[in-house]
């Protein structure tokens, strides 16, 4: 009963609550990205930069394709990002084995030190607060992020969780 009643109130926010709810997911992004941005920062990356080392460190040998889908960005915005990362050392990219006009791309052993270096101090953060918000918390903030998500991201998201979790 108690569990039924908590899920009904929540079907009625106030308008203010929402808002606080939006405040709380900017205030927490911030957080998040503040020592990786501090990091981005002295080697003259932004977050661009961060997202595609993150993804192509989450997917070895992805596609441009798949990057450009997952990252939401132009073709163009995309290739200067990529051409930096590889200029430094920090992406290869390879042809496909089976499709000669695909690219496929893969950390360095330089690109994947500072994947790691970058997203070293969020996975400490987020697991600090899993660990203070409880097992029932961390579920429940997952469905509400997948919720709040566009069909189209929520099937791509569902794809690589699948394709992590075999």
């Amino acid at each position: 009963m108690g569990e039924i009643q908590r899920g009904e109130s929540l079907l009625f926010l106030t308008d203010e609550q929402i808002r606080q709810g939006i405040e709380a997911i900017y205030f927490a992004y911030r957080s998040l990205l503040s020592e990786p941005d501090r990091i981005l920062e002295t080697m003259e990356y932004g977050r661009a930069h961060h997202r595609a080392v993150h993804f192509i460190n989450r997917a070895p040998g992805t596609t441009v394709t798949n990057l450009l889908e997952i990252l939401g960005v132009t073709k163009q915005s995309l290739n200067r990002v990529l051409r930096t990362l590889i200029e430094d050392g920090l992406v290869e990219s390879r042809i496909g084995k089976h499709d000669k006009r695909e690219r496929n791309l893969f950390l360095t052993d330089k690109g994947r030190a500072l994947e790691s270096e970058l997203s070293d101090p969020q996975r400490e953060r987020m697991r600090r607060a899993y660990r203070e918000a409880g097992p029932e918390a961390v579920s429940g903030f997952r469905k509400l992020l997948e919720a709040m998500m566009d069909t189209e991201l929520q099937i791509k998201y569902a794809s690589m969780r699948e394709n992590k979790d075999t």
